[in-house]
């Protein structure tokens, strides 16, 4: 003799194993299609050391008493989405900084690949990892660059012709939209 209820724990057993499956099935599909693939950092190559005479100057305003430039013929952008350049930062009692860094537009962040020496060669920093440009108050001339002229609303720009063509006008035509 069979038990009535039976077919309903079948039914029930069956039902719950099918969402299980269908579940587990969702989770996959949404993993092998998920915008969210981790990010990699692409390797970086260090770029010749600056001609000082051929830098173009940018403002990174009114809270430093420092002048910075980028040396045009470092910009890249790499398919990473990091604008990577060299500057060159002066101080008003004329100490100079080089240093060859990066942008990442998507994340607002910067990192530091080298530092330059006084032989015309690049070593490499103690620190270099990704870091925040929020807040960190000495990134000014940083900040600049990836709020006004290369990462305007955290879009990076299009070829190393218009991060120039920026730097030459002060300001990314498209913060104003």
């Amino acid at each position: 003799m069979s038990d009535p209820g039976q077919p309903a724990t079948w039914t029930v057993l069956t039902i719950v194993l099918l969402l299980l499956v269908s579940c587990a099935a969702k989770k996959e599909f949404k993993d092998e299609f998920d915008g969210e693939k981790t990010w990699m950092e692409q390797l970086t190559q260090l770029p010749a050391y600056p001609d000082l005479r051929n830098l173009i100057e940018f403002d990174a305003g009114p809270t430093t008493d420092y002048s910075h430039a980028i040396d045009p013929s470092s910009i890249t952008i790499g398919r990473d989405g990091v604008i990577r350049y060299t500057l060159v930062t002066r101080s008003s009692a004329g100490a100079m900084n080089i240093s060859y860094e990066g942008i990442r537009c998507i994340t607002n962040e910067r990192k530091l690949y080298a530092i330059g020496r006084d032989d015309h060669t690049w070593v490499e920093p103690r620190l270099s990892e990704w870091q925040s440009l929020d807040f960190v108050r000495q990134f000014y001339a940083q900040r600049e660059l990836s709020k006004n002229l290369f990462c305007p609303h955290k879009q990076i720009v299009n070829s190393r012709e218009e991060a120039i063509s920026v730097l030459k006008k002060g300001i990314h035509p498209d913060i104003y939209r």
